[in-house]
């Protein structure tokens, strides 16, 4: 790997008296693709909150690219790392073009027009996910999936190295997730992206993330491949539910199979 994108030292943080992150410590290396898994009320969205500095740790430091994120402005934070939110809406009709040069204000400066290299970076993001034929469209008239490549544009024309999404494929059907796990994964070979991604499905996790970290109540409890994070034990005590893991019958990723309790049934 080519150094740290981010590092979590001994991090803590509070809802009000409610704690959700538990001194918590995590390394992620340049290029990494990484999916951040486990039951709701885990910690993921706060975790990805806290890396992107929309967030500040009760206890413990967060650094990006080696900078510490107290000690840096909110527009430096935004030139290292760009955030896909689960929700994404706009207060006006604005044009899918409009939406993704949204990206580029960490580098506006006050009373400055568009550069010819904004405008290059947000032509290249629309060719890169694919949404040239939306650029004229109205934002609200497009489907969910359209919406969230509109988005991941956005936040690609930051040129951030580190690119965190909050559940991508939530609210998508089979198809459009696919698409968005496969753009994905082809920014992080072709452009060294380095992602992180909650997750709420166990398989397309599986299948699209080389390293896999599993969280409950704030904590890390298995870090590593799907093999080694997958397993019955690991996903039975995290869920409290029984699973069973079986291989894929194609790649060989481990699948999870929810085993029915019999519960509510006669």
């Amino acid at each position: 790997m080519n150094g740290t994108a981010v590092e979590v030292s001994r991090v803590s943080f509070a809802y009000s008296t409610d704690t959700v992150i538990r001194d918590l410590d995590l390394c992620i290396h340049k290029g990494e693709m990484v999916g951040l898994i486990g039951p709701n009320g885990a910690g993921k969205t706060t975790l990805i909150r806290l890396i992107s500095g929309i967030l500040e740790p009760k206890h413990g430091d967060i650094r990006l690219d080696g900078a510490a994120t107290r000690r840096l402005r909110r527009n430096a934070i935004a030139r290292k790392v760009a955030v896909v939110p689960q929700q994404f809406d706009t207060p006006f009709a604005y044009k899918v073009e409009d939406v993704v040069m949204l990206g580029r204000t960490p580098f506006m400066r006050a009373f400055r027009d568009w550069t010819t290299g904004d405008r290059k970076a947000i032509a290249g993001t629309i060719e890169a996910v694919g949404i040239g034929h939306l650029r004229e469209r109205s934002f609200t008239a497009l489907s969910g999936g359209e919406r969230q490549k509109v988005v991941l544009a956005m936040a690609l024309a930051q040129e951030a190295e580190l690119l965190l999404l909050d559940e991508p494929t939530a609210h998508l059907d089979i198809s459009h997730q696919v698409e968005m796990l496969e753009l994905l994964g082809g920014m992080n070979a072709e452009r060294g992206l380095t992602i992180v991604a909650a997750m709420h499905d166990l398989n397309l996790a599986s299948a699209y993330f080389r390293r896999l970290i599993l969280m409950k109540e704030g904590a890390i409890i298995a870090d590593g491949p799907p093999e080694r994070v997958l397993t019955s034990s690991m996903i039975g005590a995290a869920y409290s539910i029984p699973v069973h893991i079986q291989p894929h019958p194609s790649s060989g990723v481990p699948q999870v199979v929810v085993l029915p309790t019999g519960n509510g049934h006669n």
